[in-house]
C-alpha cells in the first residue's frame, strides 16, 4: 500500500527535524512527505529543505492560512493546501504535526493493519509525553479515539466523509463520521508516539470557548456537551474550563452557528455518544 503524509507546520523549527528523521528511519517508507510550512518565521523551512536534499520523498511548499493561530480551522487549511497538490495514486493519506517523534515500524503496522481488515477507515497509536523524565500517557481522550496529532485515513474513507473540516472538533467530526458510514476507527496501543509539545500548550482562552463551540458544530446537544464538557475538564485538571466550555456552547448556538454534519448524522452522533456513556455505566 502506498501512502502519503502532510505535515502542516508554523515555527516548528525546535522539533521539526526530530518528526522528518522519524518519518525517513520507517520501516516502510511514505512515498510522499509534504510539509506546510505555513508563514513561519523561524527556520522551518530552511530545515526541511535540508532534510529535502537527502530525501528526495520530502517537499516543501509555503502558504499562508487566513485563520488565527487557534486549534483546527488554521491547522486544516493548511492540510489542505498540501493535499490540492497530490495526486490520486495512494491508499492512505496522513496527517502529522510537526512535534512528533513516531516509532520505527510505525507506518508498518499502520498498514498491516489497513491490509487486514478492508472496513479499517481510521487508524493510529496514543501520545506520550514526557513528565519527570519518564513517557505517559497524554490520557486526554478514550482509548478509541485517535489523536489529530497523528491520523492515517484509508483513501476511500476519506473521501467519502468529505476530507478534513477546517474547524475545531475536526478530529472528532472525522471519526463519528467514519462510523456513521461503517467504517471502523482502530487504534493501536503497541504504537506509542512521542508528543513533543503538549496539546494546547499555545491556545488562550478564546480557543478554550472554541471547544464549546465544537461540541454544538458535532450537534451534541447540550445535555451531552456538558457531560463531555465535564469529562475535558477534569480530564485536563481544570475543573473552571467546563464555564469556558458551555459558555462557547451558547454563544454558539445563539449565534446560529452551522453544524460540521447534517440533522441525519447529527441524530446518529448524540445516539452513539448517548450509547457509550450507557456503556460506561452499566
Amino acid at each position: 500500500m502506498k501512502y502519503y503524509i502532510i505535515i502542516p507546520a508554523h515555527n516548528e523549527e525546535k522539533f521539526i527535524g526530530l518528526t522528518l528523521q522519524s518519518l525517513v528511519s520507517q520501516t516502510v517508507l511514505p512515498s510522499k512527505v509534504i510539509v506546510v510550512n505555513d508563514n513561519s518565521v523561524d527556520n522551518t523551512a530552511s530545515i526541511v529543505l535540508d532534510f529535502a536534499k537527502e530525501n528526495p520523498l520530502i517537499s516543501l511548499i509555503n502558504a499562508t492560512s487566513d485563520a488565527i493561530h487557534l486549534p483546527g480551522s488554521k491547522v486544516i487549511q493548511a492540510f489542505q493546501k498540501g493535499f490540492d497538490t497530490l495526486d490520486e495514486d495512494f491508499d492512505v493519506i496522513v496527517k502529522l504535526d510537526a512535534d512528533l517523534i513516531l516509532p520505527d515500524n510505525y507506518f508498518e503496522t499502520i498498514l498491516n493493519v489497513f491490509k487486514n481488515d478492508d472496513t479499517a477507515g481510521i487508524v493510529g497509536g496514543f501520545a506520550y509525553i514526557e513528565k519527570s523524565s519518564q513517557w505517559i500517557l497524554e490520557n486526554l481522550t478514550d482509548k478509541d479515539h485517535i489523536r489529530g496529532a497523528f491520523k492515517a485515513y484509508r483513501k476511500a474513507c476519506f473521501l467519502q466523509i468529505g476530507g478534513l473540516k477546517p474547524a475545531m472538533g475536526w478530529d472528532t467530526v472525522d471519526e463519528l463520521l467514519a462510523k456513521f458510514y461503517h467504517w471502523k476507527v482502530i487504534t493501536v496501543s503497541d504504537l506509542k508516539v512521542k508528543h513533543l509539545k503538549p496539546t494546547g500548550a499555545n491556545y488562550n482562552k478564546s480557543a478554550r470557548f472554541k471547544q464549546g463551540e465544537a461540541f454544538y458544530s458535532l450537534g451534541y446537544g447540550f445535555f451531552i456537551t456538558a457531560i463531555a464538557s465535564v469529562k475535558l475538564a477534569l480530564m485536563k485538571q481544570k475543573p473552571l474550563l467546563f464555564l469556558d466550555y458551555i459558555q462557547g456552547f451558547w454563544k454558539a448556538k445563539m449565534d446560529k452557528k452551522p453544524l460540521l454534519v447534517s440533522e441525519e448524522q447529527a441524530r446518529f452522533i448524540r445516539k452513539y455518544r448517548l450509547q457509550k456513556m450507557k456503556d460506561k455505566i452499566f
